[in-house]
């Protein structure tokens, strides 16, 4: 009775180190759970390899601290294991680099980051703490703990909550498993479903393809099987090779 009564003591002092005062009004595990599969299963294609169906979220705080993270899937060897951390990065990434008036995907980040930009050794100012990493079943894995890790591609976003003042930044979200531009889809649906999105709304930093899209310094290259809002943009152009001599 005695070890009963530690192991369900054990649980409930997990529980409450996992989801502590610092994460109050963010979503759970549960929420984001559920908010992926009714993302994926919405009827509207997006795209990439799995459809977004083989997910990881992860929540920050206004702190970037780790305040869950979870799988789409009820078991989460089903999901690319390297995707976690990509989550958690692409989370501290969106909260990182957003404000109350000013809502910063990570996938508008691609091209400030890229060779010969202005942001090209950005991902270097806060790198990713691998001891926060935690292994498939999610245990451990830096709840309450600032993972850090920058990533320029498509799959976070900021979120925000709505005050009597407006819209505040509350953390980042970042969503991972698929190509990055089904990934960014997923994530914008997933804020939506939340009702988490920013004064300008749901597509307020929503992705950006130069083609097909005008020019742009936030444009992010079209991936395998590319969706937007359930438009069908295109495929990533094969790679080429220089002709032997």
């Amino acid at each position: 009775m005695r070890a009963v009564v530690l192991s369900s003591v054990l649980v409930m002092s997990i529980g409450a180190r996992a989801y502590g005062a610092n994460c109050a009004g963010l979503p759970n595990e549960a929420d984001l759970r559920s908010a992926m599969n009714a993302a994926s299963a919405s009827g509207s294609p997006a795209g990439g390899l799995f459809g977004g169906a083989k997910m990881w979220a992860a929540v920050v705080n206004r702190d970037g601290e780790v305040c869950a993270f979870v799988t789409s899937t009820a078991d989460p060897t089903q999901v690319w294991p390297g995707s976690q951390a990509i989550a958690k990065a692409k989370a501290y990434t969106a909260n990182a680099f957003s404000l109350d008036t000013f809502a910063l995907s990570t996938a508008r980040l691609y091209t400030f980051t890229q060779p010969g930009h202005s942001l090209n050794s950005l991902g270097q100012s806060n790198l990713w703490n691998p001891s926060l990493l935690a292994p498939p079943d999610g245990t451990s894995g830096g709840r309450n703990q600032i993972a850090g890790g920058l990533i320029f591609f498509g799959g976070g976003l900021p979120i925000y909550k709505t005050t009597p003042s407006g819209k505040v930044l509350i953390g980042g979200l970042g969503i991972s498993g698929d190509t990055s531009c089904t990934d960014h889809e997923i994530a914008k649906r997933v804020r939506n479903i939340l009702g988490l999105n920013p004064a300008g709304g749901a597509f307020a930093d929503d992705i950006v393809y130069s083609p097909p899209d005008a020019p742009s310094v936030f444009a992010h290259p079209v991936c395998l099987n590319t969706y937007r809002n359930g438009v069908f943009i295109g495929n990533e152009a094969p790679a080429t090779y220089p002709m032997a001599p």
